[in-house]
């Protein structure tokens, strides 16, 4: 089967949280799968870096999720959400880049 890479994970966590609340209309459904995504990736981050990597993308993670009010009441909804995302994505995949070396 194969890998899904973590940085894949947390930035569909954060999409996929956003999109799940917004069509059901139940919050806590969307939290629910940006709590499960979040976790995957802090397990791959840990896996792959060490534990202060992880840490440290895990409250990039929670910081994106929070900035994406702020943002998007600048630039609307999605394109917030989007953006963290892309951030986190970013971030993640720099992290384990340069610790797989």
């Amino acid at each position: 089967m194969a890998k899904v890479p973590a940085a894949a994970v947390a930035a569909s966590g954060l999409v996929g949280g956003y999109g799940i609340a917004r069509w059901t209309g139940k919050r806590p459904l969307g939290g629910v799968a940006l709590a499960a995504a979040g976790s995957a990736a802090a397990y791959e981050w840990n896996r792959q870096a060490g534990a202060r990597a992880a840490t440290g993308l895990t409250v990039a993670y929670v910081a994106a999720f929070a900035g994406s009010h702020a943002l998007a009441k600048k630039v609307g909804a999605w394109p917030a959400v989007f953006t963290v995302a892309g951030g986190v994505a970013a971030a993640s995949w720099a992290v384990t880049r340069c610790s797989a070396r």
